[in-house]
């Protein structure tokens, strides 16, 4: 890794997104969004998967003129039709409106189909926590995960993510887990590092137990925990492709095969903890404390500063060449 100042990363990756074919408003919201994974931490879902979307930008994964479209059936629901954008495009139009009406209200949805995979979830609720609110969010992609061991692909890796507001001097809790053992970047970078996978993670085609990352991509991811990380996945599934009118992921593409939009679903609500406990960061802040001290590691407390953000060079060479040199 080496360290970039964040405002020459996001110039960077706005660059790239405009010459792969996105608008100016959609290139703003994905580097904005892979700038922020790598400066918490999240490498692999950060500017290295912002190339993944590039290369659905010109292979038509992703629909680059996309206007997404904004209703509000009802005061405190806001739902979006991304047009085969991105999620962060559609969030970004929201967010405003969606901090407001969770502040108003005490709490807030919003529901967006027929986008591309959110990538880092925690993205959009740390935005939210960062405001003072806290937030949770669901989203689901294509079907690569078994049930269980042995069985077929039936839910994505079906992430649910987590964050709560701290004091100033503090970044917000984030919690973003997948429901699968490990998310699916992992294995491709495994695959691409010619490493092993650990056991319990994935099986191969013909629904064996792997630790073949090859083996991996073709076959199938497992759950975290057995049922319990399939009903997880089921109860995201129902939210993000249920609840949002989208795709079930059975149904929807993959994000990196094909040139049609995959038409992923994502939901998001926000609290406004102040309306229930006015003194709520600061308890918070005392409570991760004290869990902290009997060894609990705090999500979301590793940020960077935005002058040193770090990234694999590599990553840049490949943004710089998709810009255009």
């Amino acid at each position: 890794m080496q360290h970039y100042p964040q405002s020459d990363l996001i110039a960077l990756a706005e660059r790239a997104c405009l010459a792969c074919g996105a608008g100016a408003d959609m290139a703003q919201s994905l580097a904005r969004a892979s700038v922020s994974a790598c400066r918490a931490g999240r490498q692999e879902v950060g500017l290295a998967h912002l190339i993944d979307h590039l290369h659905s930008l010109r292979e038509g994964r992703i629909r680059g003129a996309a206007q997404p479209r904004i209703d509000s059936p009802a005061p405190a629901l806001m739902r979006i039709d991304a047009d085969g954008g991105v999620a962060q495009h559609g969030f970004d139009l929201a967010f405003a409106e969606l901090a407001q009406r969770a502040q108003d209200f005490g709490l807030a949805l919003l529901v967006q189909r027929n986008c591309y995979p959110a990538g880092e979830l925690g993205y959009f609720v740390r935005r939210l926590a960062e405001s003072g609110l806290i937030g949770l969010a669901a989203g689901n992609a294509h079907a690569l995960m078994a049930v269980a061991a042995g069985g077929g692909k039936a839910f994505s890796t079906n992430p649910l993510a987590f964050a709560a507001p701290l004091p100033a001097d503090r970044p917000p809790l984030v919690i973003d887990q997948a429901s699968s053992a490990t998310a699916f970047v992992n294995i491709l970078r495994a695959a691409a590092a010619g490493q092993n996978l650990p056991e319990g993670w994935a099986q191969d085609v013909h629904r064996r137990p792997t630790t073949d990352p090859t083996a991996a991509i073709t076959g199938a991811l497992l759950p975290f925990g057995g049922y319990k990380g399939a009903n997880i996945a089921l109860m995201v599934e129902v939210l993000a492709a249920g609840l949002t009118g989208g795709r079930w992921s059975l149904d929807t593409g993959h994000f990196l095969t094909g040139h049609e939009p995959p038409g992923s679903g994502m939901v998001v609500l926000a609290l406004s903890p102040g309306l229930c406990a006015p003194d709520f960061p600061g308890r918070l802040s005392a409570q991760l404390d004290r869990l902290a001290a009997l060894g609990l590691h705090v999500p979301g407390q590793r940020q960077a500063r935005p002058e040193a953000v770090p990234v694999d060079p590599k990553v840049i060479d490949e943004l710089t060449r998709l810009a255009g040199g």
